[in-house]
């Protein structure tokens, strides 16, 4: 059991499910996860998932992307269809960029590969339910650039008069852009604050998250408002 450290009452651990039809990889899942203090249900396939999910709602899911008769880009579309916005962290034994990206197109948050490291699952874990955390009754203030304006507290986001749709990654990386306005952000640093993990130089995620935000932000504009600085990172800035 958590406890609340401004209440000082205790909170429910958060609730995953986890789905895989590999058993080991399954059952070391659970392990991995209940040690660190979560409640875990698991299931074998797609289909049990989709009926998990529906009947007992959870914080978190942990998908493999490869399952029979219902895959984990199946279960996030269908899932995603229906208004379900419970954070989703695809796993894949197969690492083309292709298919991290259909993983996101698909409605993941998240992407690892297998085999992973325990600790980098964790810290995805985290980051993840960070962003599940209910939002103060003050929020913090209106963040704009230009006609990009941002709403941390309702985390909702417009270009122009467009609102945009974003996952909660993409949400998150937007905001720190815009929480940083003209400030260049390294790669490492946007590493450690979005996924609480730094991946190191060889990782594609956050290249991956930046090209599906310029699409929703800036492709449609003549102004682009996320920038590139080569050997550095990314600053989100008008000009």
């Amino acid at each position: 059991m958590h406890t609340d450290a401004a209440a000082g009452t205790p909170t429910a651990p958060a609730r995953l499910l986890v789905a895989d039809d590999d058993r080991a990889i399954r059952d070391s899942l659970q392990r991995v996860l209940t040690l660190e203090g979560y409640e875990v249900a698991t299931v074998a396939d797609g289909a049990q998932a989709l009926e998990s999910a529906r009947a007992q709602p959870v914080d978190l899911m942990v998908l493999d992307l490869m399952m029979p008769a219902v895959d984990g880009l199946t279960v996030c579309r269908v899932l995603r269809a229906e208004g379900e916005r419970t954070p989703i962290l695809m796993l894949t034994a197969r690492t083309e960029t292709s298919d991290r990206v259909a993983g996101l197109d698909a409605g993941a948050d998240d992407y690892l590969p297998k085999p992973f490291d325990p600790a980098e699952l964790l810290a995805r874990v985290r980051a993840l339910l960070r962003r599940t955390r209910p939002e103060p009754e003050s929020g913090p203030p209106m963040l704009q650039v230009a006609d990009l304006r941002l709403d941390p507290a309702a985390r909702r986001a417009w270009r122009a008069d467009q609102e945009l749709e974003l996952s909660k990654t993409e949400f998150d990386l937007l905001e720190m852009l815009l929480f940083n306005q003209g400030i260049v952000l390294g790669r490492s640093r946007i590493y450690e604050e979005i996924w609480d993990y730094d991946f190191g130089p060889d990782s594609k995620n956050l290249a991956v998250y930046i090209s599906y935000l310029r699409r929703k932000v800036d492709d449609a504009h003549d102004v682009k408002l996320i920038h590139t600085v080569r050997g550095v990172g990314y600053t989100l800035r008008a000009d």
